[in-house]
């Protein structure tokens, strides 16, 4: 199976459990993994025979700066299922970085990811 790779849809949104984190708002991430077949799209050399990576990005903004959800698992479910969706896939992967998440300890980053298929 093809892949197309988008890493780092980046936007401010206002999930998590937190008070704060849905008043203020936060940094989220996102990286999708279309997984697709190119053959089609390699023959027309025509982008309505792919799955649009800047729609899927727009997609993926609408998901962050959507209505507030209470877990990253939550966002990550809902963006995947959306994609998966709206786009000619066999599946996706998507992981959602949540850089800023309110931990105590000093980390690099938090993630969740998910793999969704057609049924």
């Amino acid at each position: 199976m093809d892949q197309i790779t988008l890493s780092g849809v980046t936007a401010v949104g206002h999930h998590g459990v937190l008070d704060f984190e849905r008043r203020d708002g936060q940094p989220f991430v996102v990286d999708a993994v279309l997984h697709l077949d190119f053959s089609k799209a390699a023959a027309s050399d025509d982008v309505v025979d792919t799955a649009h990576y800047g729609e899927v990005a727009d997609c993926i903004r609408g998901w962050i700066t959507g209505d507030p959800l209470n877990l990253i698992e939550a966002l990550a479910v809902r963006i995947a299922e959306d994609v998966l969706q709206k786009f000619p896939l066999a599946a996706v992967d998507i992981t959602v970085h949540k850089p800023n998440a309110p931990i105590e300890v000093e980390f690099g980053d938090v993630s969740v990811s998910v793999h969704r298929r057609q049924a």
